[in-house]
C-alpha cells in the first residue's frame, strides 16, 4: 500500500451534508387492518397475477412470515403485510405500467431441481439451501472471502470491526463451494463472484482466483472498491493474468461527496486496469433516495466516456437492512422504476423507461440459443428483480442509442420463442441442421432490425448474431466494442420482502456448510444465514492474529492524506477521468 494516505472517513459527515436538504419524500399510504383483511381475501394468485396480488412476507422484528398484499394506488406498488409489530407498508415499485410491461415477461418454467437441504421447504425463507421449493439455478455464485474490510461505509451489509471474529474460509473450503454449486441440476453454476469484505484483502487471492478456473468456471468476478487496485499495478495484472473477467467496482457517484470512497483513486485504478489490458470494469453504485440518485444520469456519461475499459453499470438500489424506521425508509427508498424514472429525466430522455427489460425476458431468449451453445443457463429471477439494457455510442454524432430504439426486442423474442416451440416438437438431430435453422433465424432476424436508427459504423447485426449464436467471450467482447451495458438489481430489506421474488433469486451465497442461500435470505436474515454460519467458521481475534503474525491491524484500513488528494486534483489523469470528457446527454 503506498505511503501518501491518510485515514479515510466512515462517511458520517458526507451523509449528513447530503441529506441536510431533502429533494423529495416519498409518503407511503395509510391503510387498515380492515382494509388489509378485504384487499386479502380477494387479491389474486399465482406468480405474476394481476393487482391486488396476493404473496407471503417477513416481519421485521418478530421474524414471523405472514401473508402480504401488493397493491396500486396512485400509480405505484405498495407492499403491506400485518405484523405483531403493526401495519407495515413499503415502496414495491414506483411505476405501476412498469411493473404490469415486466410481468408479462416473467419465466415460470422451473429450472432446478436438485436439493441440497433435507427439508420440504415448506418454511420459506428459513430452509434454505437450496430447497425444493427454489424455481431458479445458480445464476451467479457469490463467496465471501473475507469480512475484513479496508472502509467501513455506513450502508454496508457487513464488514469485521477490530477485535471481532475474522471469517476467512479455506482454500479447501472455498473448492468445496465451487463444486458444490456445480452439481445443481440441471444447470450448475458457470459464474462466481469473489466478494466480501474487501476481497483484494486476502493474501491468497491469486490461488482463489486459479482454483475457480479451475473448478470450470467460465466468469470469475471480482467485487471490490478498488483500493489496494489503485497502489499495486502488479495485482492487477496478476489477478487478470489468474483469470478474473470483470472487476465490480463500487463507484456511487461523481463528486467526493457521493463517492467517498474512492473518488480520489479511481484514475489509479481506471490507470492500472489499462495498462494491465484488463479485466473489464462494471461499475457499481449503490443508489439511495436524496443522496446520490440525482446523479444516475451522470454516472452513466462516465461510463461512456471510458468505453475502453467500461463494459457497464449496475445500479443497486439501496437494500434498507436492519431496524429503519418509517421515516427514514421514506427518505432513503427508491426502487428500479424510480431509478429509471431518474435516468430519463437526466438523460433527456437518451435512455427512456421503454428501453428497460425485465432480467427474465434473457430467459425466454436461453430457450433458443441452448440448441447452438449447448449451454443452459437461464436467468429466471422475478421479473421485479432486475431490469436491463444496452446502449451503443455513436461518438461522431455523440449520441447515444439504446438498442430498442433499431430493434424491435419484443418482437424478435416472440419469434424466437416460437421457434424454439417448433424445433422442440421437430426433434431436429445434428449440428448442421440447427446451424441450419440457426441462419434462418438471423435472416428474419433483418425484419426486427432498423438500420436507419442503428448505431452507424458498426455492424451491429454481426455483433449480435456472434454473440448470440456462439456465446463466447471473444463474440462478447466485440459486442462491447461500442456497447455500454446498464443493469439494476434490487436486493430486499425486512419491509418490501417478498417471498415469492426469494424462491426465484439467481444471486446465491455458497456457504461452508455445504448449503447454498439466496442474497435475500443471506443478507437479510443474518442471524440465521450469514453471521451464524460465518461465526461458526471464524476464528477468533486472537487465533486469527497467530494465524498471521506478519499482519498488524493499521494495515487492513485505508489511509488518505489532504497531500495525495491535492495531488490528485493538480494531476493531468485526473482531468482526464473526470473533467476533461464529453456530456452524451446535453440537449
Amino acid at each position: 500500500m503506498a505511503e501518501n494516505v491518510g485515514e479515510i472517513p466512515s462517511g458520517e459527515k458526507e451523509f449528513e451534508t447530503l441529506t441536510r436538504r431533502m429533494r423529495e419524500i416519498i409518503e407511503f399510504p395509510e391503510i387498515t387492518e380492515e382494509e388489509f383483511e378485504k384487499m386479502l381475501k380477494s387479491a389474486s394468485r399465482g406468480y405474476g397475477s394481476s393487482l391486488p396480488h396476493r404473496t407471503y412476507s417477513l416481519c421485521p422484528e418478530s421474524r414471523r412470515v405472514v401473508p402480504a398484499v401488493v397493491w396500486e394506488k396512485d400509480g405505484m406498488v405498495w407492499i403491506t403485510k400485518k405484523c405483531p409489530e403493526g401495519m407495515i407498508t413499503d415502496l414495491y415499485y414506483e411505476d405501476v405500467e412498469l411493473y404490469y410491461r415486466f410481468s408479462r415477461w416473467k419465466f415460470e418454467e422451473k429450472k432446478l431441481f436438485s436439493v441440497n437441504v433435507e427439508n420440504t421447504g415448506v418454511n420459506c425463507p428459513f430452509d434454505c439451501g437450496l430447497c425444493a421449493r427454489h424455481r431458479s439455478h445458480t445464476s451467479l455464485l457469490n463467496i465471501v472471502l473475507t469480512n475484513r474490510c479496508n472502509l467501513n461505509c455506513w450502508y454496508c451489509f457487513f464488514y469485521a470491526r477490530e477485535g471481532e471474529p475474522i471469517y476467512e474460509p479455506t482454500l479447501d473450503q472455498i473448492r468445496m463451494m465451487l463444486r458444490n454449486a456445480k452439481k445443481e441440476h440441471p444447470i450448475g453454476a458457470n459464474a462466481v463472484q469473489f466478494t466480501g469484505g474487501e476481497p483484494t484483502l486476502r493474501d491468497d487471492l491469486i490461488e482463489i482466483i486459479k482454483i475457480a478456473k479451475e473448478e470450470g468456471y467460465d466468469h470469475v468476478q471480482l467485487n471490490t472498491d478498488g483500493i489496494r487496485l489503485a497502489f499495486e499495478p502488479e495485482l492487477v495484472k496478476k489477478i487478470r493474468e489468474a483469470g478474473v473477467n470483470t472487476l465490480y467496482l463500487s463507484y456511487d457517484g461523481m463528486t467526493p461527496q457521493t463517492n467517498w470512497k474512492n473518488h480520489w483513486e479511481i484514475p489509479l485504478i481506471f490507470e492500472n486496469v489499462r495498462k494491465a489490458g484488463g479485466p473489464g470494469i462494471v461499475l457499481v453504485p449503490t443508489l439511495i433516495r436524496n443522496v446520490n440518485d440525482h446523479e444516475a444520469g451522470a454516472i452513466i456519461n462516465f461510463g461512456l466516456n471510458h468505453l475502453d475499459i467500461v463494459r457497464g453499470v449496475n445500479f443497486q438500489p439501496i437494500s434498507l437492512v436492519g431496524r429503519v424506521p418509517k421515516k427514514e425508509r421514506q427518505r432513503f427508498r427508491i426502487t428500479i422504476a424510480g431509478a429509471i424514472k431518474k435516468i430519463e429525466e437526466q438523460t433527456n430522455g437518451a435512455i427512456a423507461k421503454e428501453d428497460w427489460y425485465p432480467i427474465p425476458i434473457a430467459g425466454h431468449i436461453a430457450r433458443f440459443f441452448e440448441i447452438f451453445t449447448e449451454r443452459k443457463y437461464y436467468m429466471t429471477s422475478h421479473f421485479a428483480c432486475g431490469a436491463a439494457t444496452y446502449v451503443f455510442l455513436d461518438k461522431e454524432e455523440k449520441k447515444v442509442i439504446p438498442i430498442p430504439r433499431f430493434l424491435d426486442v419484443e418482437g424478435f423474442v416472440e419469434f424466437l420463442l416460437e421457434k424454439a416451440d417448433e424445433i422442440e416438437k421437430a426433434r431436429f438431430k445434428g449440428l448442421a441442421k440447427l446451424k441450419a435453422i440457426g441462419e434462418t433465424v438471423f435472416l428474419k432476424f433483418k425484419q426486427f432490425y432498423d438500420e436507419k436508427y442503428a448505431p452507424k459504423g458498426l455492424d451491429v447485426l454481426g455483433l449480435i448474431k456472434n454473440a448470440f449464436m456462439y456465446g463466447n467471450y471473444d463474440a462478447l467482447g466485440k459486442f462491447h466494442t461500442r456497447t455500454l451495458f446498464l443493469g439494476m438489481m434490487h436486493f430486499m430489506d425486512e419491509y418490501n420482502y417478498d417471498v415469492e421474488r426469494v424462491e426465484r433469486c439467481v444471486i446465491h451465497y455458497a456457504m461452508p456448510d455445504g448449503r447454498i442461500v439466496p442474497f435475500c435470505t443471506f443478507n437479510v436474515i443474518p442471524e440465521i444465514y450469514r453471521d451464524k454460519v460465518q461465526r461458526q467458521f471464524s476464528y477468533s481475534w486472537e487465533e486469527w492474529k497467530k494465524l498471521h503474525p506478519e499482519w498488524e491491524y493499521r494495515k487492513d484500513k485505508y489511509v488518505r492524506t489532504k497531500e495525495f488528494v491535492e495531488k490528485m486534483k493538480k494531476s493531468e489523469l485526473y482531468r482526464k477521468t473526470y473533467i476533461d470528457i464529453e456530456n452524451y446527454f446535453a440537449r
